[in-house]
This record gives structure tokens, sequence and C-alpha cells, in this order.
């Protein structure tokens, strides 16, 4: 970036340049590090000039913006099924993964379309329409649920009965009444043995291990488990059940072990929380081992024998009609209800015939039930659903920009904060004109964020800002972290999300995110950070004893995905910080640098530590600009090892976690990072701000939006940078309420004219 020429007087002229320079010179970065630096005065002032030229040039021409239409991706689609149908889908077992843009997965212009896309959704609706009515005369089928092997077998699993350990609980949709038959798989070792058989082992040929299946905590099958079994056998490491009785809809299912120990293991050492942390110990003396699940699947039904009545069934179904006049109103009674829901406005007498015509189709062939099936498919497969049109109105002129309709931006915003289409109050108030005020989109947007649909943001727009979703590729070193693994991974992405969900619903200051001296912890995790007196599986608010973890610094989740799986990354972490935090990421390393020597030794013979690797690394003249920005935000964090813990070590050497901030700010430790981070709060503020107005709009913003968030922050600001305060603010601004005109060709009437 050059900037002869530049005038700050024709800034708004210039947006690209003069957005890049208000970014880096509020977040401390600009000089860079190492430059003669002005008084942090004279930056604010030279920011605050640049802020209002470019506000000015707005204000004087401004543009909304403009996307393409969105379709719902699996999310979306796996809670509008459940709200239509009051069933609960898999959206991954029918749709391929969603693309990402700008880190969140619901942008529209990065939503291709496809054949085999177009196919899954068709897919969806016919199997989906099946499980909602019931197949009474449903095929077997198989359905295999897999246990990752990170899941360690000690503990109780959330769903299951009392009294067992390991294994999962699922809710599984039964087609039909009908018998269905249970296999369990295990994990082997290399030679071919079940894993947990030896000696060590918890079963003895007197009393061996033996697993429970339960259908909705009820006692269906227990099952011995042969020690001796091998993948050479007939049925493998294996073990199947007789057919089992079960009735139509969703059942939870359980297979888990059935605990036989409370209390200490007697190991030599202390027990692995990772029951699986390697196969080369399964017969080690003194190390205990457990048998581990590897899967479960479910077959059926056998001897298909009708459908009882479902959550699902009992939404659809609101009538019984008798005669075949009667079936047909009826018809047309349930067409409408969940038509109009489907398509999220009320249908038209066009859509209404069309389901209507699929009903009778259906009906046809198998009756009044199946035509209601075919029906749904055809709501399920219309681009009504699948599609999130907004309709241009007729009274848009031009390439002006125009205001959505009231039931388009009741759409808009029950996906921002629901993820799912709007509910019937939203719809009133659509139909009813309310939207259309600022004080009635408020009132909406406030019952909207109060209602517990709402939880959707930290589990959606949380995790995916945060990079959540990172924490899947990384799995420690097991020799050097044999304690971690499913369930303390689990609970690391369960804090961030209670976290952020707790600043949703009690409308904290968004600067909490930052600075709170509080977490949400289970006993697992609070054992994991060393704080005493939190016991059970339960999440609770803990207060932090010391100010080691104030804020999303002190995470498990962020200090684990930001992490190699055998060290710590001061890289990783410091561009973490920049990227998602400040929003000023740095550049993409030059060619061919070498990676951190993971076994370099010192002049001691010793190995060095991660500090000592990255101060050699970094001696290139290629590496030095960037990493001098990067790597202190990092070391000062280096109190925390790959998985979170603190320790005060590495490689055997004390940790060494001072630096300096690229502004010249000592840092010591993550207490001194936290601090220096709230010196830049407007960075900070307007990163969340501008992220969570890109998960809103359902597109990436540019330079001509970013007035639009620094009025938004300005709002804010005053209401304490209440999280509800940028919602209504992102709700109210032109970019949410409005749509630029979508570009429009005129075609040729033949070669060579217009």
């Amino acid at each position: 970036m050059s900037l002869d020429g530049f005038e700050v007087a024709n800034a708004g002229q210039q947006s690209a340049i003069t957005e890049k320079m208000i970014r880096k010179v509020r977040a401390g970065q600009m000089p860079p590090a190492g430059a003669r630096r002005p008084d942090e005065a004279l930056l604010d002032g030279l920011a605050a000039t640049l802020e209002r030229q470019a506000d000015a040039r707005s204000a004087a021409a401004p543009m909304p913006g403009r996307r393409t239409f969105q379709r719902l991706n699996r999310t979306e689609y796996a809670r509008s099924v459940r709200d239509l149908l009051h069933i609960d889908v898999n959206a991954g077992d029918y749709l391929p993964l969603d693309t990402k843009s700008a880190n969140f997965d619901n942008i529209a212009d990065a939503q291709l379309l496809s054949p085999t896309l177009m196919q899954a959704y068709l897919t969806a609706a016919a199997e989906i329409s099946r499980l909602a009515v019931g197949d009474p005369e449903a095929t077997a089928r198989e359905a295999t649920y897999p246990v990752s092997r990170w899941m360690s077998q000690r503990e109780h699993v959330e769903g299951a009965p009392y009294g067992t350990r390991g294994g999962l609980s699922i809710v599984h949709n039964f087609a039909a009444d009908g018998e269905y038959r249970f296999r369990v798989s295990f994990y082997h070792e290399t030679t071919g043995a079940l894993y947990g058989n030896g000696r060590a082992a918890l079963h003895t040929a007197e009393a061996p291990e033996q697993v429970e299946i339960s259908v909705d905590g009820v006692r269906a099958a227990l099952l011995d488990v042969d020690r001796w079994m091998n993948t050479s056998d007939p049925d493998g490491v294996n073990i199947q059940t007789e057919p089992i009785a079960v009735t139509a809809g969703p059942h939870r299912v359980s297979a888990a072990f059935i605990r036989r120990l409370e209390g200490p293991a007697q190991d030599l050492i202390s027990p692995l929380d990772w029951s699986l942390a390697s196969t080369s110990i399964a017969d080690a003396y003194g190390i205990t081992t457990l048998p581990h699940l590897r899967d479960l699947a479910i077959t059926g039904p056998f001897g298909a024998r009708g459908v009882s009545s479902t959550p699902s069934r009992e939404k659809i179904f609101t009538c019984h009609p008798k005669t075949e006049p009667q079936q047909v109103v009826c018809a047309r009674e349930i067409v409408s209800r969940l038509g109009s829901q489907a398509f999220r406005r009320p249908l038209t007498e066009r859509d209404t015939n069309s389901l209507m015509g699929l009903y009778k189709r259906g009906a046809s062939e198998g009756g009044f039930e199946e035509g209601i099936r075919m029906a749904i498919e055809g709501l399920l497969a219309s681009p009504r659903f699948v599609f999130r049109f907004e309709e241009r109105p007729s009274t848009a002129r031009g390439s002006a920009a125009y205001a959505l309709s009231d039931i388009d931006l009741a759409s808009r915003l029950s996906f921002f904060l629901w993820a799912t289409g709007p509910d019937d109050e939203l719809l009133r108030a659509a139909n009813g004109g309310r939207l259309s005020t600022p004080a009635g989109l408020e009132q909406q947007v406030r019952r909207m964020l109060a209602d517990r649909r709402s939880d959707v943001l930290s589990s959606r727009f949380a995790a995916q800002w945060l990079r959540l979703q990172d924490l899947d590729k990384i799995n420690p070193d097991v020799r050097t972290y044999p304690d971690f693994d499913e369930q303390l991974k689990t609970s690391m992405v369960r804090e961030t999300e209670l976290f952020f969900r707790h600043i949703v619903r009690e409308d904290r200051p968004v600067l909490d995110l930052f600075s709170a001296d509080y977490s949400f912890l289970d006993e697992r995790l609070a054992r994991h950070y060393r704080i005493p007196s939190v016991i059970g599986s339960q999440f609770r608010k803990v207060t932090y004893p010391d100010g080691r973890r104030r804020g999303l610094l002190g995470h498990g989740s962020i200090l684990t995905l930001t992490s190699h799986a055998d060290r710590t990354s001061p890289v990783l972490r410091g561009k973490w910080v920049m990227e998602v935090l400040l929003g000023t990421p740095p550049p993409p390393p030059p060619p061919d640098v070498p990676d951190l020597e993971a076994t370099a030794d010192a002049e001691d013979g010793r190995l060095r530590t991660v500090r000592e690797r990255l101060e050699q690394h970094r001696a290139s003249s290629a590496c030095t600009s960037c990493h001098r920005m990067i790597d202190p935000i990092g070391l000062a964090l280096e109190n925390f090892d790959v998985t979170g813990a603190w320790r005060i070590k590495d490689n055997g050497m004390p940790v060494d976690a001072a630096s300096a901030l690229y502004d010249g700010t000592p840092l010591t430790g993550p207490d001194d990072l936290q601090h220096a981070l709230l010196k830049r709060s407007t960075s900070l503020v307007r990163t969340f701000a501008e992220n969570l107005m890109t998960y809103a709009l359902g597109r990436r913003l540019d330079d001509g939006d970013m007035p639009a968030v620094r009025s938004i922050v300005h709002q804010a600001a005053a209401a304490d940078h209440r999280l509800s305060a940028f919602v209504v603010g992102i709700v109210k601004s032109p970019a949410f309420r409005m749509k630029s005109a979508d570009v429009q060709t005129t075609a040729p009437d033949a070669v060579g004219q217009r």
C-alpha cells in the first residue's frame, strides 16, 4: 500500500486506502513496530479525521448493498424442518458441507448450486416426509452412529441410563412400528484382538463386561462382551441383539457399558482420563484398559405393522376425516397451514392448487395419508422453502435502492436471530405493517433475543466467528497429553458457547468477552483448569480465582485450536487475536519459509523451548517484520500449554512470557495482554460489530459498509456496548432493511442489436 499522493481532505474518495488506514491506526499497528511513534492523541485525531471524511462521503450517497438470494444451509434446514414437522433430522445425512466465506456458512454469493446439491434436497424431501408421516410399509434399512475413539469410556454419557459408562446415546427416528436389531462394534488392537481384554481390564471370565441397550431409558437388551473376540471371527468384534419391538417415531437409544467400579482405578501411575490413549499399552502392567465402543447400528423394521402416534403426526394431522369429501377439505386445511409456515408467507391460490395436485396424485395411489405425505414432500422440495427469495416491490423504480417488504424483513430477522423461519407472532407483526416502524421493529428484536431460540447465536454466530470448528481438527499428541479426550474437547466448546449465551441472555456489555472474570465450567473442565469445588457434569457460572483466564483468551477452546498437536504456537495465537478480535489479519508468509524446528537442540544438549525456536526462526529478514507484530501477543500466552492448562515450564525450562506489544506496551503474561487489548477497545467492538453484521446480512462487507459499522458502534456506546444495542443497530440500519436494485440487462433482439 502506497500513500504517495494521498490527501486527507480527499480521503472519502479513496475509501479502500482510507479504511485500511483507519483499521491499522485504531489497532495501534501503524506506524509499524520499531518505527518512531507519534503521540497517541495525535494518532487518534488522524483516525477520527479519516473517519469523518469517509462517513460524510457515505452519507451523501448511501448504498445499502446487494446480495443474491440465499438457500437454507444445513443448520437452517434442520431447524426449519423441526419447526415445521416436529421432527429432528441430521441435515448432514442429506446435504453436502456448506461453503464458508468470511468464516460464515450463510454468505449468499458462496452458496453455489449444482445438480448434486439439488438432488440432495429432493432426496431429503422424500425421506423426511416419510419419517414425518410414517411408513407402514417400510422395509429394513440400517443406520450407523459412530463413536469417536477419542471418547473416553470411563465417564457417564449424557442421556444414557445412570449406572452406565461410556458408549453413546442418540435419538433415532423409527420409520414404523416393528422389530429392530441393534448391533454394537468395538475397537480392536492391531492384532485384531478386542481392545481392553487384558489382565488389567475390569472384566473377568466370571464377570464379563456387559453392554446395555436401552430405548427411552428402559433396558431392551443386556449383552455379554466376549473378551476373546477377534476380527478374524465370523462376527468380528461385533455383538447383535435379537429383534426388539419398537414403535414408530423418535426414541432415545443408548448403548453403554454397565459400570462395575466406583472410585480410583488402581494404576501404578495416575489413571489416564482418555481410556484409549494408545493401543500399544493394552497389555501393559499397571494400566487399566477398557473395551471401547466403536459404533451402534440400528437395522429395521422387520415386519412393519403400522405407525403409532408421533410428535410429527400430531403436528401434521390436525383433522381425521372419514369420507372422501372430508378428506379433501382436511387436506386443504393441512396443506394451507403447513404451506404458509414452510414458505414463510401466506399461500397464494396457485401455491395451494399446486400442493393439492400433489395430494390428489398421492391419495389416488395410496390413500389419504400418502397424499399428505406427497404434499409435504412437495413443500420440502419447493424453491419457496429451500431458497430465501426477497421480492422486489412493484413500487421500486429503476436502479434505486428499495425497502424490503415486511414479510421479507421478518424472514431476514428470524434467520439472523433464530436460524429458522419466523414464528406466528412475527408474521402477524409483518402482516400488520408493524415492522416498517422503528419502534415495532425494535420490539420484535427484543422479544426474539429474550426467546430461548436466540441461543443459536452462540452455536452459530459466535462459534463461527471465533473459529471453534477448527477444534475438530486438533488432537494433541497422546504421549504428551494422554488426558485430553473428546469429553474435555466438548466441554471446552460448551464453555465458550455458554459464555456467549450468557452475554446474550443477560444483555451484558460486549467488552465482557475480553474482560470477564467468570466463565461456565463443569467438573471435567474445572479440574483441567485446576479450579477446585466444581463437582458434577452440570455447567455452572464460576468466578476465576485470579486474572489469568479473563475473557476469551483464557478459554481452553481458543488456546487449543491455536496450538499444534505437539507444541504451542505463539504465531497461531497472535494471528488469531489480530484476525478475529482486532480485524487486522497479518499478511501471508513469504514462500518457502520453513516451519519451526521441532527437535532443535540448544548448546547444552536440551530441547529448545518454543520461544527459543521462534527467536531463531524470525532471525530471517523475510520473517522479522510480521513476527514483530504477531509474536508478542502469542508469547504473552505461553504459560498456557497445548490444551490450555497452566504451566510454568516448557521442555524443562521456565516459561518466559515477557515481550512488548507492537505499540511498545510491555507484556509479562495474559493479564497484561488483556489490559493492552482493552486499550484498543474501539477496534475490538468494531470488529465484533463487523462480524455480527456480516452474519446478519448474509454477505461480505466492503469499504462502503464501514461508515454504517461505525454508526452502529457509536449508538451502542451510548448503551454501554450491550449486545442488544448492536443487534438493534444492525437491524435498523439501511443495509438490513433495504436492498440495492439488482443489476439488470436487456436481452438483444438480434445479433448486433440491443
